[in-house]
């Protein structure tokens, strides 16, 4: 098989994996892979995935791959909380829950971590569109804030909780406190409940 062939029938998927080409095609050479990647006709994002290079400058492709690469997924925590203004940092690592276990990657487009949550805690993300119909999962900015205080119980204390820069208009603006409190009752953690209460009450919200 030559690389316009196989380019023309899995540039469209964006974000493939080796099991992807052997359903096309069983007697496929797995060698190609590292061949091609080696030219950097493909880039690998994990064992077994693959995208092309023009997807390295398309926007949002980076959080597609994100949830592509380690299912099942949806970016939270830093990445999330960056996204929608609610911390001044700019966050260098795309930042994901996960039902798996704890993983990161690193490839070409940056470095990709997971952080394992219970199953019944895989909720509070939605659907963000991008191009071609396709869709990010993208944690609300409760869920991202929620996890982040579940997943780093470092931030117990007053200071603590002030060190992450939560942005104020943000907070008293956008914030859906009832969505917040209403999720918070499904973790059903007592450590977090105190938390997100010093939390509240730092902020006046």
């Amino acid at each position: 098989m030559n690389y316009l062939e196989f380019r023309n029938k899995m540039f469209d998927l964006a974000c493939f994996s080796i099991n992807q080409v052997y359903t096309w095609r069983p007697d496929f050479n797995r060698n190609n892979l590292s061949r091609w990647t080696k030219k950097g006709m493909l880039i690998s994002l994990r064992q077994g995935y693959f995208t092309f290079p023009e997807y390295k400058v398309k926007r949002d492709y980076y959080y597609f791959f994100a949830n592509r690469i380690y299912r099942p997924s949806y970016i939270s925590l830093h990445t999330a909380l960056a996204f929608y203004g609610m911390i001044p940092e700019a966050v260098m690592q795309i930042t994901s829950v996960t039902s798996l276990k704890t993983a990161s990657f690193k490839n070409e487009l940056g470095e990709y971590s997971y952080k394992t949550v219970n199953e019944n805690l895989m909720f509070g993300y939605e659907l963000r569109p991008m191009e071609n119909g396709r869709a990010i999962q993208f944690a609300s900015p409760e869920k991202a804030l929620l996890d982040l205080l579940y997943l780093y119980p470092a931030y117990k204390t007053e200071k603590e909780l002030e060190d992450l820069r939560l942005d104020d208009d943000f907070l008293h603006d956008n914030l859906n406190k009832p969505l917040l409190l209403e999720y918070l009752a499904r973790f059903k953690n007592r450590a977090l409940e105190q938390r997100v209460k010093l939390l509240l009450s730092i902020t006046g919200l």
